[in-house]
Order: C-alpha cells, then structure tokens, then sequence
C-alpha cells in the first residue's frame, strides 16, 4: 500500500495537529488526569490513522479488457437506470452511479483506453452525493472517454463532505483502462453514462473496486 501525492498535504497538517494536541495534553494532563492523557492520545491518533486511510493506494490486480468497462471508482452501487444526458450526448443513456463512502479508496480509474473527447469541470452545490439531483446540480468534473467500441461519459460528483475534485485528464490525451483519473477528497459519487443497449454487469447495491470489478460489457 502506498500513499496518494493528494494526501501529502493534509496528512502533514494532521500530524502536527496530533503531535501539539498530546504535547500540551501529556504536559498539563499526564501527572493529575493520565487517563484524561490517554484518551486524547487515542481519539487523535485514530483520527489520524482515518486520515491516512482517505490517501491509501492499495496493491491491487487491475482488469484490462478491451471489450469490458471496469468500474472507475471503489463503493456501492446506488443507481442503475435510463436518463436523458443534457450535458454532452443530449440523448438517453444508461447511468450507473457508485457511491464512495469517506471509508473507501478515493481514487478515480479510466474505466476504458481511448481518447478524452471533452473535459470539463462544473461548480455546484454540495447536497448528500445520494440525492437526485447531485448528479446535475453539485460540483463536478465530466469526462468523455472513446475508443472504437463506443463512447462513454464519466462523471465525479462532490458530496456534502468532498469539497474538492481532482482531475488530471486533458481533451485529446490518450489514456489506458485502469490508470488514474483523478481523485475525490473524502468520497462522494461517480457516475458512468453508457450508451443505450450496453450490457450492464453489476447489480443495485453490489461492493465494487475501482479497476477492477466490470461495470459493463460492449
């Protein structure tokens, strides 16, 4: 396992919080109230370790099938159905919606080789990433994969607690299944528009890795 460059910074600041919080609690704390001592020791440093969790890369066996879409992200399976996309293919499409929790891997995967034929980021609201509308009204970065299979839409969504979206794809770049995508701080949502007539193989509130479990078939 390895730790996400997103996570540097915000790991550094929750150190150093740690490490003040119990120097001024073994300090003051440590003779009268040990025990008080103790509990700070362990609600921060759990805190920390939390933290840490968010920013994890763990070893893992990517899937690479050129006839297969991999999930793009780790979580639950919130939404499978038909929607008229308004942003980009202005047609029915069929969504299917994972919802990271903050206890998941928060990074982002191409859940298919090809071309990135648009990129855009959208500010927003930050509803709870479940909510229906999170899709088009929160803060969001859209990507639009294709290659000659097909063309597929990649959305990350911002949620009541990820505030910040990062994503590192650019329009005309060439990219491969299962490298990195971006990264949502903290969890939220990512949704897949597939075209109409795709082979959907996961099901409503299936457990899913990013890279690797198959989202759908072409």
């Amino acid at each position: 396992m390895t730790i996400h460059r997103e996570g540097y910074k915000s790991i550094g600041i929750a150190a150093l919080i740690f490490g003040v919080l119990n120097l001024v609690s073994f300090t003051f704390l440590s003779s009268s109230l040990p025990w008080l001592a103790a509990i700070v020791f362990i609600a921060t440093l759990f805190l920390l370790l939390f933290i840490v969790s968010f920013f994890r890369i763990p070893k893992r066996t990517l899937t690479v099938n050129d006839s297969q879409i991999i999930c793009p992200a780790d979580g639950k399976v919130v939404v499978i159905e038909e929607i008229v996309d308004v942003e980009y293919f202005k047609d029915k499409r069929i969504q299917v919606s994972i919802f990271m929790s903050p206890a998941n891997v928060h990074v982002n995967r191409n859940a298919i080789s090809g071309t990135v034929k648009y990129s855009q980021y959208h500010a927003g609201k930050y509803l709870v990433a479940w909510h229906p509308k999170s899709s088009t009204e929160n803060e969001r970065h859209s990507v639009v994969l294709e290659n000659a299979k097909g063309v597929i839409l990649v959305k990350q969504i911002a949620g009541a607690l990820a505030k910040r979206i990062c994503n590192y794809l650019k329009v005309n770049q060439q990219v491969k299944q299962g490298q990195e995508m971006g990264f949502i701080k903290f969890g939220s949502r990512v949704d897949v528009l597939l075209p109409v007539g795709t082979k959907v193989e996961v099901e409503l509130n299936q457990v899913v890795k990013g890279g690797v479990t198959v989202l759908a078939s072409w």
